[in-house]
């Protein structure tokens, strides 16, 4: 196996993170049927485009196409690793408009990233309710409720992005008519409840029962030391979803811990500046992706990723995600775990020098220094052995 280093922005989607293996056109050809899907030609249909991204700059300047079926301009953003389990999309209503109703058999999980506006869930019975939204708002949209998102300013356009599990469910029954106007309320999921949309508070551990969080960016979070660097973690999932989500922070001049998991975990840069390294296991140079405040990261299938803070603030990002991730018999995640008990995080005590120099080179740049080593000697007195 050959080293590499590649800067951002020169692989695509199908390139590094995948491997370059290539089979012969022959073999290829038998598994031809195979690489389209219902979900796919959906998509298609639509008059959409699916691009092939696991790293996106901004979402909130990504360009749109019109959205005929909602009323307003959208663009899907996948790749191969998660669009069978689950998709994401960017979408905009225009100043002074509004989407069109809809209603899906599907799940969904929105983050507002400019605007603000407000949204109207209902269903067949005639329960309803009506919520206000601004940037930074998080919330879920029931399962197979009505529901339509109101711009409220005149001036400037709303854009929010959202993660569904739509592959799974049309890939299931193949009959957009049935996902998109079945009438059936699932009155476990909402049933006009008035507090529905209320700000949630209970917290249970790291979990936030919540439907709706007002501000994402200042939510407060409970410490998550296991993660690495002090930072903070809570987990939710809007309107009783199977989906998953959480938030972390770490602060300055701190990086996280290297971890793998199962695809399709939409990382959305909410504050700072820094940089995130992915490998596949076994390769000893990683690729390196720069972000900002509304970049997104969507790491492939098993593939090891790391988070750097190089900015001036402490750094947030959002991650809207498949429970599908493997645990072990306590329920715990395996990328929670070190790999020296046989789980998916990596010890800092195991990383290369060249992760550590790297950080080291991008905080001077911004006229910074490592804040680790408290981290570093704190991890060793609870270190497993190799």
């Amino acid at each position: 196996m050959s080293a590499r280093t590649i800067s951002t922005g020169q692989m695509s989607d199908q390139s590094a993170l995948r491997t370059d293996t290539i089979v012969s056109d022959d073999l290829a050809q038998k598994f031809k049927t195979e690489k389209d899907t219902p979900y796919l030609r959906w998509v298609r249909e639509e008059g959409l485009e699916m691009r092939d991204a696991h790293y996106v700059p901004n979402l909130r300047t990504i360009d749109l196409k019109p959205w005929a079926r909602r009323g307003g301009s959208a663009v899907f953003l996948n790749h191969d690793a998660s669009r069978t389990g689950n998709d994401c999309y960017v979408c905009e209503i225009p100043p002074g408009g509004k989407l069109n109703p809809n209603r899906q058999l599907f799940e969904e999980m929105v983050y507002i990233l400019d605007g603000r506006g407000s949204t109207t869930v209902w269903n067949d019975a005639g329960a309803r309710v009506t919520f206000e939204w601004k940037a930074g708002s998080i919330f879920g949209i029931p399962l197979n409720c009505w529901h339509q998102h109101f711009n409220g300013s005149g001036q400037a356009p709303a854009r929010f992005v959202s993660v569904t599990n739509a592959p799974v469910v049309i890939n299931l029954y193949e009959d957009i008519d049935f996902v998109f106007g079945h009438r059936r309320d699932f009155k476990g999921r909402f049933n006009g409840e008035p507090d529905y949309f209320a700000a949630g508070k209970e917290l249970d551990g790291w979990t936030l029962h919540t439907n709706f969080i007002p501000d994402a960016v200042n939510l407060p979070l409970p410490l998550a030391e296991v993660r690495g660097a002090g930072g903070g973690h809570v987990r939710f999932s809007p309107a009783k979803c199977s989906l998953t989500a959480h938030i972390s922070q770490f602060p300055v001049a701190t990086y996280k811990k290297a971890h793998a998991h199962a695809p399709g975990a939409h990382v959305i840069i909410l504050s700072g500046e820094g940089y995130s390294l992915m490998w596949p296991d076994g390769w000893d140079k990683p690729v390196r992706h720069d972000w900002e405040v509304g970049t997104m990261i969507v790491p492939p299938n098993a593939v090891y990723h790391q988070h750097f803070n190089t900015g001036k603030t402490p750094a947030r990002y959002l991650a809207f995600k498949y429970a599908g991730s493997p645990r072990n018999s306590q329920g715990v995640l395996l990328c929670f775990m070190s790999r020296r008990i046989g789980g998916d995080q990596l010890d800092y005590a195991d990383e290369s020098t060249e992760v550590r120099q790297m950080f080291t080179d991008a905080l001077a740049g911004n006229g910074l220094s490592s804040r680790m080593e408290e981290h570093y000697r704190k991890e060793l007195e609870t270190l497993p052995p190799k």
